[in-house]
């Protein structure tokens, strides 16, 4: 299967300029790396598909190429995690530069790592330099820079203080595209995990916000899982993304063009997605990649079905052994019963 997607391409009937928000996968560590996105790009051609958060740091200091995608991955996002607006800005540029469709500043991770850096959720309570982050890299870039929020954190989960954030940062900075993950953040007590699931989900409060800022593009974030679900967003809002239920029952995704962007095309089957991949896999272990890196993605492709544990474990049990290629996972969708029409 050859990827045919034109980064450049407009979407009828989509809210909003491109790249769209209607539907989204969430920027999530360790699980939204190149791998993933263009697995997951296989399936959708109009999903947006957002990187892990990157740090300015790791990309002006760091060693590696913490830029580096696939070309059929667009549209494609890259979040940055920052608090600096010269550092912010030069890496929005060379964002640009090596041809990211939009630039979105993460404010909503939680953790202690990214709090001692002064940026993430605790950004919500700077508002001001929220702006000045977002106003410097608009100033040098000409692609969307976007924002991706909680709805308050810690003590400060007031509908008055997150309409002031927004407020703040959209009247000074520009900025007219929001991301608003439906849960307070607390900064101190939770582990990044507790974050995505003990506070209490708070769609009607997001709904609202769009009503009080209807000039703004807003798409939504946590806890959704079904079609059903985002069908009841999208009419309050202009987009969903979409996180977990992403990843982990990745054959959702090969229902979003159909269900979501009106697309009449024919719905790719597991078992041709599995050979789809076959050529990126031995190109991308020709180049010094493991399959585990890979197939750990794929893991989930099945689920549901008869024979979808004995896939996951073939794959968990070989595909990290020296020279292992896509026989492993040839092997693998052979324990699914062959008269599945799947």
């Amino acid at each position: 299967m050859t990827l045919n997607v034109d980064k450049h391409q407009e979407i009828s009937g989509v809210a909003g300029d491109y790249p769209s928000c209607r539907f989204s996968v969430a920027p999530m560590l360790d699980w939204t790396d190149r791998h993933c996105r263009y697995f997951h790009r296989l399936m959708s051609e109009h999903a947006l598909l957002y990187t892990e958060m990157v740090t300015t740091g790791a990309i002006i200091h760091g060693k590696g190429d913490f830029l580096a995608y696939n070309e059929e991955e667009h549209p494609l996002a890259l979040q940055l995690g920052g608090s600096n607006p010269a550092d912010l800005a030069r890496c929005a540029q060379l964002a640009q530069e090596r041809g990211y469709d939009e630039i979105n500043l993460n404010v909503g991770c939680p953790s202690d790592r990214v709090q001692n850096g002064m940026f993430g959720a605790c950004l919500m309570g700077e508002a001001d330099l929220v702006a000045q982050c977002v106003s410097a890299m608009r100033e040098v870039v000409d692609i969307p820079v976007t924002v991706k929020t909680r709805i308050g954190i810690d003590e400060q989960d007031s509908y008055e203080f997150l309409t002031q954030f927004i407020s703040t940062v959209s009247e000074k900075s520009g900025c007219d595209d929001f991301t608003i993950h439906a849960r307070k953040a607390w900064l101190k007590g939770l582990s990044p995990k507790e974050n995505r699931e003990i506070p209490p989900l708070d769609y009607p409060r997001v709904y609202q916000l769009k009503r009080d800022f209807p000039h703004l593009k807003m798409a939504i974030n946590g806890g959704i899982k079904t079609f059903e679900e985002m069908d009841e967003h999208l009419k309050h809002l202009d987009g969903v993304m979409v996180g977990r239920e992403a990843y982990q029952n990745p054959y959702m995704m090969a229902q979003v063009d159909q269900r979501l962007f009106g697309s009449t095309k024919p719905i790719i089957k597991q078992r041709e997605l599995v050979e789809a991949m076959f050529p990126y896999i031995e190109r991308q272990l020709a180049n010094g990649s493991y399959l585990g890196h890979i197939s750990r993605h794929m893991l989930g492709l099945f689920q549901g079905l008869p024979g979808a544990r004995q896939w996951r474990r073939h794959i968990s049990e070989n595909a990290h052994k020296p020279g292992a290629g896509i026989e492993v996972l040839q092997q693998a969708v052979a324990k699914i019963p062959a008269e599945l029409d799947v």
